[in-house]
């Protein structure tokens, strides 16, 4: 409940966009394709908020950027237009740098650990300044695992990374990490990816496990990389303007549930993702696990960089220490 006081007092500040009534068939948004955890989850969250609410909400989920990309449902976030999304942290973080200390080389320790920094107290902290800087209320954390390195050639050290197009998701804190290593990070929608692999439009990809897997990005590398060299967070958003329409008890179940399903996506990452990266060595692709050694100094140039960006970095730094084992 303490974080459910928060978000009502952060709707407060976006009091001045009171809407006059409750809205009852809410819309959510979201870039990633049906089958996949966070929409299942969404789907989830409006079954439940139809039973708990007696039938008086529903929830339209709309996968796959229906709704357009992250940037414009922000938008529309921010208009009102949008009730709700699930979204990266990477699309936050453009407007909100402190959330970019998420994304810290190494900040987690492997996927269980990742899970235990997003539900500490200092993670949800960062949300409490989303209404004020961003238009949104952020009702608490998901994940989509750690991120790997797929690539069509043969890949022994990160100096094999230098100068490839490499498909990244946009935004600064992983621009900047692939800008160290002196590649060509190239920003590219994910349905867009499968193909661009397949004709040489990029040379390698940054990626889940979940995704190589399922949307079979193996099938157009040479080599797969086991890097687990960020964490990608998710966080459940409702729009500020919307938000601060609702009645009390409304934004407390809303609140409630929301954070209680893209929460569970945690879970199922830590039960999956180690099955999901079994199958991708199982194909017969070049395998490699390594560690931050592998990046030589560009991990220390990104903290360098993030130190100056982002005052939850030593924060959180603090929390991984903490939360390690």
């Amino acid at each position: 409940m303490k974080l459910i006081a928060k978000m009502l007092a952060g709707a407060a500040i976006a009091s001045a966009f009171v809407m006059p009534a409750t809205a009852k068939d809410f819309r959510i948004g979201l870039i990633t394709p049906p089958p996949h955890i966070w929409t299942k989850a969404a789907e989830a969250f409006g079954a439940e908020l139809a039973e708990k609410s007696g039938g008086t909400h529903s929830l339209t989920v709309f996968p796959a950027r229906q709704l357009g990309n992250e940037a414009e449902m922000l938008q529309q976030l921010q208009t009102g237009a949008l009730d709700m999304a699930f979204m990266t942290v990477a699309e936050v973080s453009n407007r909100a740098p402190d959330l970019g200390a998420f994304y810290a080389p190494y900040l987690a320790n492997d996927v269980a650990h990742a899970g235990r920094i997003l539900r500490s107290d200092t993670a949800r902290s960062l949300l409490d300044q989303l209404p004020a800087t961003v238009g949104v209320v952020g009702t608490g954390y998901g994940m989509a695992g750690l991120r790997q390195i797929v690539s069509r050639g043969k890949v022994t050290s990160a100096a094999d990374l230098a100068g490839l197009k490499l498909r990244i998701t946009p935004f600064e804190p992983i621009l900047d990490f692939y800008n160290a290593l002196g590649s060509a990070p190239t920003p590219m929608p994910l349905p867009s990816v499968y193909d661009a692999l397949a004709n040489g439009q990029v040379d390698a990809i940054d990626m889940d496990a979940e995704l190589i897997w399922v949307l079979k990005y193996y099938e157009n590398a040479d080599t797969i990389v086991q890097s687990d060299h960020m964490m990608f967070p998710m966080v459940g958003l409702v729009s500020a303007k919307v938000w601060a329409g609702l009645p009390e008890d409304d934004r407390a179940l809303i609140g409630q549930l929301m954070s209680q399903h893209v929460d569970s996506t945690i879970d199922s990452y830590i039960g999956k993702e180690q099955g999901w990266l079994d199958q991708i060595a199982g194909t017969g692709k070049t395998y490699t696990k390594v560690g931050p050694e592998f990046f030589g100094d560009a991990v220390d140039q990104w903290n360098a960089i993030w130190v100056e960006k982002s005052s939850a970095l030593n924060d959180l730094r603090t929390v991984s220490a903490e939360t390690a084992n």
